[in-house]
């Protein structure tokens, strides 16, 4: 091997290792990049305004005398009792007056947490950013409430014939909206704030998933019957308001860093109080066909009916009471309503699980530096504030009800069958007609 050669070889491993030696620095320096881009400090984000202090004047001067802790105690016990009021209210107007409720709260929901973003980042002045939120939030309630349309108001709109276009491509037209906006999303990008917009896009989603799903569960939950709707709903605004009292003069231990003022002797209190609530609530619901009866839409009337006749949770039987607990009751048999066993899951998840939702709540504030989602309602916060637990509480319902309860629903199976063309109901009609025939339950002479 000539002189050359060997200089060449002998040279050659040294290059290379500079080259992975300076390939490697470039990884390094573009994964510090990238941690200081995507991992910031809660310090680094902007502090959002204060709410301001929407109390009425009249509370103010009528409590000045009071210390700050019972002012605020006084505020929030005046203000629920007006919100509960207002509650009944409502449900004594009717089931299309409490969609409009949960419509009306889903929105105030979503303005709430959309501003939030926007004060956090509103120096950065994203493009089109508060339009697209908006113009999504329309888009998934076309989509929810058309669904629900097609479901439960079939026969009205079999006589509607520009109805039964939107029915017929409902899906599609949600889909053509969505892709709109998301084409506007694209458009609207900036290159000095690609990653920032990002950010907005999937907190724009998050919010739609949290607020608009769920509020669309809730209304599913409510043409089931209005009792699965005010138990679930009633449960948690016990617990809430039974585990303030009880930690407000009991309260000593605290229960989770995320809500200092959370403890274990309020929680407790809560939980027992709101299963015990639930059970006589639950008895006194099951006892009225306005309660129990699934929410129907009648064609003929044009309004929502609940005539029915109760089905067996809804019938009262009788119980036999468990041995440990006779020599305490001195009952062997007791009498109640199988809807008030299923009371008992909705009440448990509603003080234990259910203010999981209410620490995430706490969690989020937190970060963002903020007291309360919004000042709407004195001495509670924002609609959020109130409502942080009751979404986590109407999937739940959903989830139980199509998993323990629901069965075939031949209301909605015939409404279905009616806008079927003429010759696709003969078909089913003979279909049907021979399978009955072959259980027995016709006789073959018979003729259609």
């Amino acid at each position: 091997m000539s002189a050359r050669r060997r200089r060449r070889a002998a040279t050659e491993p040294e290059e290379e290792e500079e080259e992975e030696e300076a390939g490697s620095d470039k990884e390094v320096d573009l994964e510090e990049r990238l941690h200081e881009l995507d991992l910031r400090s809660d310090s680094d984000i902007p502090d959002v305004p204060p709410p301001t202090d929407s109390t009425p004047e009249i509370l103010k001067k009528a409590l000045s005398g009071l210390s700050a802790r019972w002012k605020n105690w006084w505020i929030r016990g005046i203000l629920s009792l007006a919100m509960i009021s207002g509650f009944f209210l409502i449900i004594y107007l009717g089931s299309f007056m409490l969609m409009l409720l949960v419509l009306s709260i889903q929105v105030k929901c979503y303005h709430e947490i959309i501003t939030i973003g926007y004060r956090v980042y509103h120096s950065y002045d994203l493009p089109w950013f508060r339009s697209l939120s908006w113009y999504f939030l329309l888009c998934v309630n076309y989509f929810f409430y058309g669904e629900t349309v097609a479901d439960y108001f079939a026969t009205f709109v079999q006589r509607r014939e520009q109805l039964q276009f939107l029915i017929r491509y409902h899906r599609f037209i949600s889909f053509a909206l969505y892709l709109t906006g998301f084409c506007m999303f694209v458009l609207s990008l900036v290159k000095k704030h690609y990653r920032l917009q990002f950010y907005m896009f999937a907190w724009t989603h998050v919010t739609l998933l949290i607020t608009v799903t769920q509020s669309h569960l809730v209304i599913q939950n409510l043409f089931e019957g209005m009792i699965w709707f005010l138990v679930p709903i009633s449960s948690v605004i016990c617990n809430d308001i039974t585990a303030y009292i009880f930690g407000f003069f009991f309260g000593r231990t605290p229960l989770i860093k995320l809500s200092p003022k959370k403890t274990w002797e309020g929680f407790i209190g809560g939980f027992f109080s709101t299963v015990v609530f639930g059970f006589i609530f639950s008895y006194y619901l099951a006892q009225h066909q306005y309660f129990v009866c699934p929410v129907e839409y009648n064609s003929e009337t044009n309004r929502f009916v609940t005539e029915c006749e109760p089905s067996e949770l809804f019938q009262m039987k009788k119980y036999s009471v468990p041995p440990l607990l006779q020599a305490v009751l001195g009952w062997e048999t007791v009498n109640m309503y199988p809807f008030q066993l299923h009371s008992f899951a909705l009440s448990t998840f509603a003080s234990l699980i259910g203010p999981f939702g209410g620490f995430f709540a706490s969690g989020f504030k937190r970060a963002f530096k903020i007291k309360d989602f919004a000042d709407t309602i004195p001495g509670h916060g924002g609609i959020m504030d109130r409502f942080d637990c009751q979404y986590l509480m109407a999937t739940f319902v959903h989830v139980y009800i199509t998993s323990f309860i629901r069965g075939p629903n031949p209301s909605k199976l015939l409404k279905q069958l009616l806008i079927l063309q003429p010759e696709q109901q003969l078909s089913v009609y003979k279909t049907l007609k021979s399978h009955l025939v072959e259980k027995g339950i016709l006789q073959p002479s018979l003729r259609g």
